[in-house]
């Protein structure tokens, strides 16, 4: 499996700052090779900006918030010596429907 890039999210994104879109909960890996678990997506209490709740896979498994603007932001990196964009964050495998509807049991 490939990654995979959310171009609705990142679309959306820069049509709209008052985002809408949801993220797909699965499995993420970061731009620099770390791999988390997107949980979901939460509003903050006093701005109601939409923030993406997701766990570390590696290390002491911590939970953490990001906003999604952030979240499904492009970044530049070099690439063969070359700036290129590419996201932050890109969907390695979405969670399976059947583990998540059945609370963890098929």
């Amino acid at each position: 499996m490939g990654l995979r890039i959310l171009p609705e999210v990142i679309h959306s994104l820069q049509r709209d700052q008052n985002v809408t879109t949801e993220i797909i909960p699965g499995r993420y890996r970061h731009f620099r090779g770390n791999e988390y678990q997107v949980l979901d997506t939460a509003r903050h209490s006093e701005t109601e900006e939409v923030m993406v709740v997701y766990r570390c896979l590696y290390g002491d498994h911590s939970l953490w918030v990001r906003p999604l603007s952030l979240f499904a932001s492009l970044v530049e990196v070099e690439i063969e010596g070359q700036l290129k964009s590419v996201p932050r964050f890109a969907l390695v495998e979405p969670v399976d429907d059947r583990l998540a509807d059945s609370g963890g049991l098929v």
